[in-house]
């Protein structure tokens, strides 16, 4: 827990009135949101619900929602005039080519040492979750990065699900190589770290289409990262399925170019990351591309990567029962489309 003589000695602190008159902001929370208004009052709530014994920020984006979203973040913000500090845009910034909208318009405005992420349709399902990542970080100065496991629900938050994002088994520091290269991501609700580090970001961390990966591997050229085994945030799961099933052939060839300029795109960040680590986890880094490239593969319907020795690792690493029917459908095609029909004939497909 925080102790007086320790709020003194937060670095890069912006002053403000709090409950117990002129706190330091500790934690800006960073909330990116686009069209999540049926989501947002989910994830703003368990914000707030945070029990911490230091004072706190919530930094909200709203990149020209059409809904209803603007109008639940001016609700909140004049009932939490002292917390929720919104930027609403009057054109959608990720459209004009601005990708990593967190960079650009929540870091450098973070008054906080330590800055947490959620995006407004996850939320966050411990109430001590702030206080517990905060702590370890203070405690450990070396730390740049702490993260932790998720859980999943459904999109329509109906249910959760069985499965769980949990990248290790235990608590503990990670070794650089599990950072940069895992069979499962790091939620991104899930990561606190360094306002100093986000403020000063690479040039390609702005250049890649996707924020987390680029935020970690930089967090991790800065110091340690450090993973607790403990649920606290949830991650809300979008509609699952192999492409063939659920579109026809010209929107998955569009998705297909997709997909492929989004593996480019990993390669020039890997590759950056590389060169500017001077090759010192470059077989990590490898591993990293193998595995984008084997999953690419598979939602692009090239069943013959289950074949190919090279892709026995990350085969490997996928559900038994996932990993048995893909092993069906590339060395017996008839019996799986067999299988298959049978299926959506008894579903009524």
């Amino acid at each position: 827990m925080l102790h007086d003589e320790e709020r003194e000695e937060y670095a890069g602190c912006t002053y403000g009135i709090g409950d117990q008159g002129y706190d330091p902001v500790l934690v800006s929370v960073s909330c990116i949101t686009f069209n999540h208004g049926r989501f947002l009052r989910k994830a703003l709530d368990s914000f707030l619900e945070q029990e911490t014994d230091f004072r706190y920020e919530i930094l909200i984006h709203d990149d020209a929602s059409t809904d209803d979203t603007a109008e639940i973040i001016r609700d909140y913000a004049e009932r939490y005039p002292d917390v929720i500090r919104p930027l609403f845009e009057e054109e959608n910034q990720y459209s004009k080519g601005i990708s990593n909208i967190s960079g650009v318009f929540n870091f450098p405005r973070a008054r906080g040492t330590l800055i947490a992420m959620c995006e407004g349709d996850d939320y966050w399902c411990d109430p001590h979750k702030l206080q517990k990542q905060a702590d370890h970080m203070l405690a450990h100065p070396e730390c740049a990065l702490c993260c932790h496991a998720a859980g999943i629900v459904s999109e329509d938050g109906a249910f959760r699900s069985e499965r769980t994002i949990r990248p290790f088994a235990e608590t503990k520091v990670l070794q650089p190589e599990e950072v940069i290269s895992r069979k499962t991501n790091l939620p991104t609700a899930s990561l606190m770290f360094r306002a100093e580090y986000a403020k000063r970001l690479p040039q390609w961390y702005f250049d890649c289409p996707v924020g987390d990966i680029p935020l970690q591997l930089w967090m991790l050229m800065q110091g340690s990262v450090y993973y607790v085994d403990e649920i606290m945030s949830m991650y809300r799961m979008g509609r699952q399925g192999s492409w063939g099933e659920m579109m026809d052939r010209e929107e998955l060839e569009k998705l297909t170019a997709r997909w492929e300029e989004h593996y480019r795109d990993m390669e020039i960040l890997y590759e950056a990351f590389d060169r500017d680590t001077g090759g010192r986890w470059h077989e990590a880094v490898r591993d990293a591309l193998g595995r984008q490239r084997f999953h690419i593969d598979l939602k692009e319907e090239h069943n013959y990567v289950v074949k190919d020795p090279a892709n026995r690792k990350y085969l490997a690493e996928l559900p038994d029962t996932e990993r048995q029917l893909l092993r069906l459908k590339a060395y017996m095609p008839g019996v799986y489309g067999f299988l298959q029909k049978a299926w959506h004939s008894v579903r009524g497909i």
